[in-house]
């Protein structure tokens, strides 16, 4: 049986089944990011992102990865959280982590046929749009839900109870 934990894999594990995913001509879809928080927003986009192929990797940063971003009070929820509630969706196949600044290096690894961001971002701003591009890959920004953030959610939780 599948569960949301079943679904959190090792990078390099996941490497190697996306490989034998794609030789049986699976079409993969990989995006990225800390939801921390997960919100009605992240829902709308993953399940957006899921429809340019036959399945959904997403690789979330880090604890350690979310502090250098966006500071020593961040990620609200540990990263192993994050990862099972993210696979707790059914748009959500796989969940793996990275540790470093950008998530070129695991796109490079897992080598997904698309690369999909928040509409927020320009293509050519792209962290792994020229790999995608040299491989014949596709890179797609998603429309984002306005006023959906974590950030958002925070300011209002300290407006309403700090």
């Amino acid at each position: 049986m599948i569960t949301a934990k079943s679904k959190v894999i090792e990078r390099k594990k996941l490497a190697k089944l996306l490989a034998r995913l794609r030789n049986k001509g699976k079409k993969i879809v990989f995006t990225n990011g800390c939801f921390d928080l997960l919100h009605a927003g992240h829902v709308r986009y993953l399940n957006k992102a899921r429809k340019y192929g036959d399945l959904l990797v997403v690789a979330i940063n880090t604890d350690a990865s979310v502090r250098r971003l966006k500071g020593n009070n961040r990620p609200l929820v540990p990263q192993r959280e994050r990862a099972e509630v993210l696979g707790g969706l059914a748009a959500v196949d796989y969940v793996t982590f990275f540790n470093e600044e950008t998530p070129e290096a695991i796109i490079h690894e897992l080598k997904p046929q698309v690369l999909a961001k928040g509409a927020d971002y320009k293509i050519k701003d792209i962290v792994g749009n020229t790999f995608m591009k040299s491989n014949n890959g596709q890179v797609v920004r998603i429309p984002l839900s306005k006023g959906q953030s974590t950030t958002n959610i925070i300011k209002d939780i300290v407006r309403k109870y700090g």
